[in-house]
């Protein structure tokens, strides 16, 4: 049996010392094998940058997955084609920098990681069911297990997908809207899937975001510069459990811890 760990959002500085902390204590406590995460946002909630990509391996990350906030950090651009470590939504025009799917190797296993980006509520990329297909087929040439972060904003968007690839990929894990949802499980043909992994980052915030400036934005619906919450820090994530023959999930489990800073 195999056992992933995918931490959700990582965001900024606060979500960094969350792994800095506590990462090592909850892949003991799990005897997790590989550790995923989704740092789109883990440059000061914009973006990665080398340093802080290697920051975050040295905590105990193996691998990671990124979404619409990629570019934000030109940073990016010196790094992103030469480190095999992390891949970008795959259905992103070609010519992008970068790739969108990749493998880990752990064990005597390959793990097979695919990232597709949502439509709905996001920038029109290139279609993500179709294209998921494609790319799901050349990852099984290595290996039967494959795990899909889909970054998307709208419920109904993941929901299908997971449904779509149900027996076709051992996990859907969805990013991006920073709240863990409770809808977790094991569907029919063997795929986990949860809609939304949530945030490892400033627990008292507005999705990582200072409170009162996102507050005062409704109240006024005028433009503000958004800051990083600080005070207590969470890890959101999920554990799945896969049989390594058939590539089929055999539990799903969604962890969420909250932490003094």
């Amino acid at each position: 049996m195999l056992r992933i760990l995918f931490v959700g959002d990582i965001v900024g500085k606060p979500g960094r010392e969350a792994i800095k902390r506590f990462l090592k204590p909850l892949q003991q406590e799990y005897t997790i094998d590989v550790t995923i995460a989704n740092a789109e946002n883990a440059a000061a909630g914009k973006g990665l940058t080398k340093e802080i990509a290697a920051e975050l391996f040295d905590y105990g990350i193996q691998f990671f997955t990124m979404g619409n906030h990629v570019w934000d950090n030109r940073d990016i651009m010196n790094f992103i084609d030469q480190e095999t470590r992390m891949i970008r939504p795959a259905n992103y025009p070609v010519g992008a920098p970068g790739r969108g799917s990749g493998l880990i190797r752990v064990n005597g296993c390959k793990i097979g990681v695919l990232n597709l980006s949502g439509r709905v509520y996001m920038t029109p990329l290139d279609d993500p069911f179709s294209g998921a297909i494609r790319w799901i087929n050349q990852l099984k040439q290595e290996t039967p297990i494959v795990l899909v972060d889909f970054h998307a904003e709208a419920t109904s968007e993941k929901v299908a997908l997971g449904w779509f690839l149900d027996g076709k990929v051992s996990a859907v894990v969805g990013t991006h809207t920073h709240i863990q949802t409770t809808d977790f499980r094991v569907l029919p043909q063997g795929t986990a899937y949860i809609t939304d992994v949530g945030m490892t980052g400033p627990r008292d915030s507005v999705l990582g975001i200072k409170k009162e400036i996102i507050i005062n934005r409704f109240l006024t619906q005028l433009p503000a510069k958004f800051e990083l919450a600080t005070g207590p820090i969470q890890i959101n994530a999920v554990v799945i459990d896969i049989d390594e023959k058939s590539g089929k999930a055999v539990k799903i489990e969604a962890i969420q811890r909250d932490f003094e800073h």
